[in-house]
């Protein structure tokens, strides 16, 4: 896995066209003057959680005493769920949670940015090669100035595109997850059989 091939794993994870109608539909009832602080206040909290985890979820994988094989085949698996999800979603819609007043952490930066699935799979990237930790930072860094970038611009984003380009957009993203995913489950599987 290159730096960029992590970094387009992470957005696509991430969803950042999925999580505009939450983010619009979080910030109706807040000032729209502070939209901009909040939402960079969000992601900066969706950050350092995203950081946190690349560098103890090793900690925490040895802990469970859980192989490289089980959690890339692991990883495969629910990012898989996650892609058919974005392909075919539910006819009610994305459930998402009532905000009152002014969001803080939760729902805009865990789970909308920094949610199980990216904290997954910023885990399995580390664990692939824990030695190129700069890459793996950098791409995670890098995902997260694309997720911020259009989360920053959700209003005007959901505007000019209107829902059904946003959803368009949302089902290419979940087409190029579901290959990536079959491709780790195979990776998994693969190096299950060569330790086996």
């Amino acid at each position: 896995m290159t730096l960029l091939s992590a970094a387009l794993l992470l957005v696509l994870v991430m969803d950042p066209f999925g999580n505009i109608p939450f983010f619009v539909s979080a910030l109706k009832e807040v000032d729209p003057v502070r939209h901009k602080r909040i939402i960079a206040r969000e992601l900066l909290v969706a950050l350092a959680a995203l950081v946190l985890f690349l560098f103890a979820g090793q900690h925490l994988l040895d802990l469970l005493q859980v192989s490289g094989p089980a959690l890339t085949t692991a990883g495969g698996v629910v990012l898989f769920l996650i892609a058919v999800k974005m392909v075919f979603p539910a006819h009610g819609g994305q459930p998402h949670e009532a905000v009152e007043g002014e969001p803080f952490i939760v729902p805009l930066a865990i789970p909308y940015v920094a949610g199980p699935s990216s904290l997954a799979s910023v885990l399995l990237i580390m664990n692939r090669e824990p030695e190129r930790w700069p890459e793996w930072l950098a791409a995670v860094v890098l995902a997260w100035l694309v997720t911020g970038v259009v989360l920053s611009t959700s209003g005007a984003l959901a505007r000019i595109l209107g829902r059904k380009g946003l959803i368009a957009i949302e089902r290419l993203m979940g087409m190029l997850l579901v290959a990536m995913a079959i491709q780790m489950i195979m990776t998994g599987v693969r190096q299950f059989l060569e330790t086996a």
